[in-house]
């Protein structure tokens, strides 16, 4: 007899907190109000919130006990100088520039080393980094492989970067007008796609030869990782500990979003190497986040983050992480909801495109169907499409080739009966997608759209 062997979560649940039901009316009057962006739904009215997985998640006992260490005082915090100490341990970086989430490190990080007319190279956009490198004076491009933008690729790393795109950039600027490469661990738009090291070796080799630095954006590392250990070659019996290590090993630095990988509801972090473009970010720090220790994060904060990045290189807790996302991935499969492949890390991706082929893409099939989603069910998940990529500096819109919707999934928040309701309702607005119609923009912010803008069904 062949037995299934099941995984299950490596903690047990010691508090659960109550969400609120809704009827189809409320849903619809909430949605309506909420200007058919899930962004601006108000929280009480959700079911199953997939909007993100920053600062969302449960955390642990150890981080709840060391929230009530928190030394408040305003300088020299001994939570900062543990959080340093985690960092050099696990990371290996030499300097900490706390800050207080992933955004405050991207800011400092691009005001610091982008010049204008800089060209900055990275493995796909994301939202936060290339506005950031934007405004500060830099045009970002886009190097990761071709087989990023196809959802049906099943390439295992499909957040590698393409090193003809980088020597062609080279080629044409020259050197001195590439900063740095912006390497994220995973590629959050994608479809949460990891890096191999592998590429990111042969990366380094390449940037050493032309003087070019490598920046980390590592929010995900642990997942990527993770992927590495399971799919790449000489890896399957490395520790994740050990494969997190080695990547930065690859790098000059890092930005860090606490509020993913390390379970906290708040925090970041710039982590550096050479002395003097750490010295310039913590002059920088005291202008825009707090002081140099601690950044915009309160002492508990920072003792939390410790304990997080600590507990998010555990092997047992990333399998059960990652597993949850694939459970969800293989139940939608089997409803034959088109998803991005391979499954990716922090959440399920469904491709909007071909979930509803009849809608163009300025009639946004994204926005569209994280719509469609949360009144069938109550389920909030969030567009990743071309609301998300915004405009060019000639105002036309970008026109992303992956046009998707997250449901991204809390750390140790949902049990696997909600990955089914989950399954079940995105499921049933498959069945009725013939009949779903788009949408119109009606308010838009001038920057990062996707948070505030306002829509109107056609």
């Amino acid at each position: 007899m062949n037995i299934k062997k099941s995984w299950a979560e490596p903690y047990k649940i010691k508090m659960v907190e109550l969400i609120k039901m809704t009827t189809p009316a409320q849903r619809k009057k909430a949605m309506k109000d909420a200007g058919y962006n899930t962004f601006l739904l108000k929280s009480e009215d959700v079911y199953i919130d997939l909007l993100t997985d920053s600062g969302t998640n449960a955390m642990s006992d150890e981080q709840w006990a060391g929230m009530m260490r928190g030394d408040e005082a305003y300088a020299g915090s001994k939570n900062f100088y543990h959080l340093e100490r985690v960092i050099q341990e696990v990371y290996g970086y030499k300097y900490l520039v706390p800050t207080h989430q992933g955004r405050g490190a991207e800011n400092i990080l691009s005001q610091i080393m982008i010049k204008k007319g800089d060209i900055v190279p990275g493995n796909m956009y994301f939202t936060t980094t290339r506005l950031h490198q934007e405004l500060a004076g830099g045009i970002f491009a886009d190097v990761i492989i071709d087989e990023a933008h196809n959802s049906e690729s099943e390439h295992p790393f499909k957040g590698d970067i393409d090193l003809n795109k980088v020597e062609a950039l080279i080629k044409k600027h020259g050197a001195k007008k590439i900063p740095y490469i912006c390497v994220a661990t995973t590629v959050n738009m994608a479809g949460g796609q990891p890096i191999s090291l592998k590429n990111l070796k042969e990366l380094r080799k390449l940037t050493k030869q032309h003087g070019i630095k490598i920046m980390l954006d590592m929010t995900r590392i642990a997942e990527n990782a993770y992927f590495i250990q399971q799919n790449e070659k000489g890896y399957a019996e490395v520790p994740i500990v050990k494969i997190v290590r080695e990547i930065c090993n690859q790098t000059d630095g890092a930005t860090m979003s606490g509020k993913k990988d390390a379970c906290v509801n708040i925090g970041g972090f710039l982590a550096l190497n050479d002395w003097d473009t750490f010295e310039e970010a913590r002059n920088l720090i005291v202008v825009y986040e707090g002081l140099h220790t601690y950044g915009g994060m309160a002492g508990r904060d920072m003792e939390a983050l410790a304990i997080g990045l600590l507990e998010s290189v555990d092997d047992h807790h990333m399998n059960a992480r990652v597993g949850q996302v694939h459970y969800l991935g293989q139940q939608m499969m089997q409803y034959n909801i088109p998803i991005v492949q391979p499954i990716g890390g922090h959440g399920i991706f469904v491709d909007a495109k071909k979930f509803l082929p009849h809608l163009t893409q300025d009639q946004f099939p994204a926005q569209t169907l994280a719509a469609e989603v949360y009144l069938d069910s109550g389920i909030r998940t969030m567009e990743r499409g071309i609301v998300s990529a915004g405009r060019k500096a000639n105002g036309e819109n970008y026109y992303p080739k992956l046009e998707l919707v997250r449901f991204t999934l809390p750390r140790r928040v949902y049990t696997q009966a909600h990955m089914d309701v989950i399954a079940e309702s995105t499921a049933r607005v498959f069945e009725k997608r013939n009949k779903i119609k788009g949408m119109k923009m009606i308010y838009e912010p001038k920057y990062l759209r996707f948070f505030q803008a306002r829509f109107e069904k056609l």
